[in-house]
């Protein structure tokens, strides 16, 4: 975590408490900390996104994501690093340092959320907001150790308002979604962070869940050019049985 958010927690914590002792209905993370990269807006600090040129970039409004969280009841406690522009397999830039792995110092922590992988992954925070346009939440999470959810564009709301839209490639390929040390969690990170607004025009106003189906997993131990460690093999197989025994196939 780069910057905390400590005298705003523990105010919004006190709303908290005070709507549980007046018995008003909560929200569904009522209480949760969690954490918030700093490529998006959240009202009242630098949207920097790894760069010097941004370090006064403080935002007014909170980007819809943020807002989401809010709303849920979720305590924001502080805003976790990326690299320059958001656009590194690691987590290093020249304003805010460089973000190790809490799992091992010497192993990358990923990247570009390898800030929020890097928190959830230490306990600081339950639920993490990442971004991703071509593995930002899923490489972090799997380099330390946690989940990471990249959700399809338009499921989760968010726009910056701080500054100048990105272009056009960056807009249909880069979403926010959550990084959890569990499935619960992070799923309940989604149902929340994915709401409908229309200040983002990709959004899209549809249910989370659809009609329960039957579900169908291929599994291929040897791709085709692709030579696979026999271990690898023997591993993936007994997984898949495991698996098939768990879910009653």
């Amino acid at each position: 975590m780069i910057e905390s958010c400590e005298t705003e927690a523990l105010q919004e914590a006190d709303l908290v408490d005070d709507k549980r002792h007046k018995g008003n209905e909560l929200g569904a993370l009522a209480g949760v900390p969690v954490t918030v990269k700093i490529n998006v807006d959240q009202r009242g600090y630098a949207t920097t996104n790894g760069l010097q040129l941004q370090k006064d970039l403080v935002a007014k409004i909170d980007n819809p994501v943020v807002n989401n969280l809010r709303k849920a009841g979720a305590i924001i406690i502080g805003r976790t690093n990326t690299p320059a522009f958001s656009l590194r397999w690691f987590t290093r830039n020249t304003i805010h340092g460089h973000t190790k792995n809490p799992l091992n110092p010497l192993v990358t922590p990923g990247g570009s959320s390898g800030g929020a992988a890097a928190a959830v992954a230490a306990g600081i925070g339950a639920i993490g907001h990442g971004t991703d346009i071509a593995g930002s939440i899923r490489y972090p999470a799997y380099a330390c150790g946690i989940h990471g959810l990249r959700p399809s564009l338009g499921r989760v709301a968010a726009h910056n308002f701080s500054g100048p839209d990105r272009f056009i490639g960056a807009q249909l390929m880069a979403v926010s979604g959550p990084l959890a040390r569990t499935i619960e969690d992070l799923e309940l990170g989604i149902e929340v962070m994915a709401n409908h607004d229309h200040r983002d025009p990709w959004s899209v106003d549809m249910p989370l869940k659809g009609k329960p189906y039957l579900k169908r997993v291929a599994f291929c131990d040897s791709p085709e050019g692709i030579k696979v460690d026999p271990r690898i093999q023997k591993a993936l197989r007994s997984a898949i049985k495991n698996w098939s025994r768990l879910v009653g196939k």
